[in-house]
């Protein structure tokens, strides 16, 4: 439990390390990446929103659009928000690379031998094919859990299930940047992460809690590529 602990301020560290000196300069493509893919998002929500309702219930039910509106809202939200979560770490993936080598030297005084060595095109390749990883092993644990969530009396344990897949799969996003500047490939960070489970999902409830906050979690992956990078340094002892 309190390695859990440990992961969740290691998260929230990173707030004030995305803020020292020389640090900053990293920071501006990934949140600018963040704000215009999420304000994109909550634009053609806010744009589509009527059509899809008047799609949704007939009229002889408009009657009941001031139940169904909030709960067809909120699932619209999240699934555009989940899209775009995708579509941002895809983008953003070889600067948040570049963000977790410029916070470990500052931490640790070090740059990361595999960014030491690497021109940017190499960095964007092998962040790239790591998103790829990535997604492929998230789809195959997200498909049973999507059908669990159907399976009556089962499904009562379906929310707890899906806290953990979130937070798992945060802690697996974010720890890849720094782990990966020092070589490892994805199937070395999900043992990585193995090892010390809890203070991973102590890292990834942090991010979680933070992306679900609508414009706080414009801030989300910055923070947590902070977070993660000092997680990770405190692990290895340097």
């Amino acid at each position: 439990m309190f390695s859990y602990i440990k992961g969740f301020g290691d998260f929230f560290s990173g707030f004030s390390l995305i803020l020292e000196s020389g640090v900053k300069k990293y920071v501006v493509i990934p949140l600018f990446i963040n704000i215009s893919l999420f304000g994109t998002a909550f634009y053609l929500i806010q744009q589509q929103m009527d059509s899809w309702l008047e799609s949704l219930l007939p009229g002889w039910l408009s009657w009941l659009e001031w139940i169904i509106l909030p709960l067809f809202y909120i699932t619209i939200l999240l699934l555009v928000f989940y899209t775009f979560t995708l579509v941002a770490n895809l983008i953003a993936a070889p600067f948040n690379s570049l963000l977790a080598a410029r916070i470990e030297t500052h931490l640790t005084g070090q740059k990361p031998e595999h960014i030491s060595s690497e021109k940017m095109w190499k960095i964007a390749l092998r962040s790239f094919a790591s998103e790829i990883h990535k997604l492929l092993y998230f789809i195959k644990w997200l498909i049973p859990l999507v059908i669990l969530t159907f399976i009556p009396v089962v499904n009562i344990v379906a929310p707890f299930l899906w806290f953990i897949f979130a937070a798992w799969s945060f802690s697996l996003e974010y720890m890849d940047y720094p782990l990966a500047n020092h070589g490892m490939l994805f199937k070395d960070i999900r043992q990585y992460n193995r090892i010390n489970r809890m203070r991973a999902l102590g890292l990834g409830t942090g991010i979680f809690i933070m992306t679900s906050i609508p414009f706080i979690n414009f801030l989300a992956m910055p923070v947590a590529v902070a977070g993660a990078t000092r997680l990770t340094t405190k692990i290895r002892g340097i």
